[in-house]
């Protein structure tokens, strides 16, 4: 645990004992802050008074004598109307904050100079903050991954000269760390997302900007228009900024050629590239969404010291994100994708734009807009089969479009899938993949999409003669 050094007899109140709302207050009491923490959850209240932490309505404090106020990040800051807590400590002129800035902090008297990469976008962050770890960690470095993703900031080991921090940022986190100044800081792509935390587009693209422009080197994807815009203006300033395309060639920054990632850089009226890598042959990078990740990640992988070799050899053995776009197995050469992270059409299409020949598993608890948006890539689907809430609405829409069959459950839409895969290759001589990708959210046959694609699995290595791609140990299965 990072222990909150930096707030050592400072009174602190503290709002949402969650996951990392717990960690949080757990390092500033060990930190010796004088903390009083709540939640508008008495379970949390109760739960954290019984592990030793400081608890108390915060409408009861003095809020004069606060010297800060940390806000979980899932608690409404701005929209569509500042929480109670968040207006105490606003009337009260007491600054607000959240745990990414108590690690910026912690880091700055600790070790300073330590590396720091951290990791935003609308899409794609958890695949590049995993991506840049491994990449890291097949070197021997001492890689700190958390944040956003898996691990709270304050529960890594503490700053020191010899780690490296990877830090997925949500745009909540980076609202609540305006001293935040990563070594390399990335920005992947913008599009319309959390418009109700953050009331507009400008509001949200500013929130994320704010990461890159206080960076040491700032790595931004321009093939959208606010990240475009992010990107000229900081090549303006004095921040070294890499642009990043999987759309077009630059003359100044890291771009996609096919299956090549190449670096160019602009020296004495003409430019010199070379090809850092080739993600050609590589399933857990398969796609340009992928493609833009890697390039990313190159960049700062280059940021803090690493060679292009050291890079392309660790892409080569990278495993992907567990339920994203992530092969698990394969039988008679026929691939089983697990992308039960694709809780919505627009989280979908990356892996249907990437296969072809797909046996789709889609379906759940349907989003807005279900999956009209994914009619241009139909044509890439063989057959689907439809579970869940979602299956008469989906039927309705692929109609004469699309070939599929009404599976109910995961378990027996695997089942046909592969059996009518198997039919398919014979027939055709073509190779085709299963696909889970839903499009839907999860909760009306699972708790969450991690347990959908662990379901998933479970049933494809039931299948005989199935060869699994990813570490599994089946259920009851000892350790012996």
């Amino acid at each position: 645990m990072i222990v909150a050094d930096t707030f050592a007899g400072r009174n602190v109140a503290l709002f949402g004992l969650g996951g990392s709302g717990l960690a949080t207050a757990q390092a500033l009491v060990q930190g010796g802050a004088n903390l009083k923490a709540w939640d508008d959850n008495p379970d949390q209240v109760e739960k954290s008074a019984q592990m030793g932490i400081p608890t108390g309505d915060l409408r009861e404090l003095d809020w004069g004598t606060i010297d800060s106020f940390v806000l979980a990040p899932g608690v409404s800051l701005t929209h569509p109307l500042p929480h109670w807590s968040v207006e105490l400590a606003i009337n009260s002129g007491t600054e607000i904050i959240g745990d990414i800035e108590i690690f910026v902090r912690e880091r700055a008297q600790k070790a300073h100079d330590c590396p720091f990469i951290a990791i935003t976008g609308t899409n794609g962050k958890s695949t590049t903050t995993a991506l840049i770890s491994h990449i890291l960690d097949h070197a021997g470095y001492d890689v700190q991954m958390g944040g956003n993703i898996g691990t709270a900031i304050l529960l890594l080991d503490a700053p020191s000269p010899d780690r490296i921090y990877v830090v997925e940022c949500s745009s909540y986190q980076i609202d609540l760390a305006p001293s935040i100044n990563p070594t390399a800081g990335i920005l992947l792509n913008l599009s319309p997302d959390h418009l109700d935390r953050h009331g507009d587009m400008d509001n949200y693209a500013a929130v994320k900007e704010r990461l890159v422009a206080h960076s040491q080197t700032a790595i931004v994807g321009i093939d959208d228009p606010w990240c475009r815009a992010i990107s000229e203006r900081l090549q303006k300033s004095d921040i070294k900024c890499i642009p990043v395309s999987v759309e077009i060639s630059l003359d100044d920054g890291l771009f996609l050629d096919e299956t090549l990632i190449v670096q160019s850089v602009g020296q004495d009226n003409h430019v010199v590239a070379n090809v850092v890598a080739n993600v050609d042959n590589i399933p857990t990078l398969r796609g340009k969404h992928n493609a833009q990740n890697a390039a990313a990640a190159i960049a700062a992988c280059l940021s803090v010291g690493m060679s292009a070799d050291q890079i392309d050899k660790a892409l080569k053995t990278f495993p992907g994100l567990k339920h994203r776009m992530q092969p698990v197995a394969q039988a008679d050469d026929i691939v089983f994708v697990n992308d039960s992270k694709a809780t919505n059409a627009e989280a979908a299409a990356p892996a249907l734009a990437s296969y072809e020949d797909i046996f789709w598993i889609v379906g759940g608890l349907p989003k807005d807009g279900g999956i009209t948006s994914l009619s241009h890539l139909y044509t890439r689907v063989a057959k689907a089969f439809l579970i869940g809430e979602a299956a008469p609405s989906f039927a309705a829409e692929l109609s004469d479009q699309v070939d599929f069959e009404i599976a109910h459950t995961i378990n027996l839409a695997v089942d046909h899938a592969f059996a009518h895969a198997i039919a398919y290759k014979n027939d055709t001589g073509k190779t085709p993949t299963i696909l889970l990708s839903p499009a839907c959210a999860s909760f009306d046959q699972f708790k969450n999409f991690e347990i959908r694609g662990d379901a998933f699995v479970d049933y494809v290595a039931k299948i005989e003669g199935i060869e699994m791609l990813i570490p599994y140990k089946a259920k009851g299965q000892d350790n012996g």
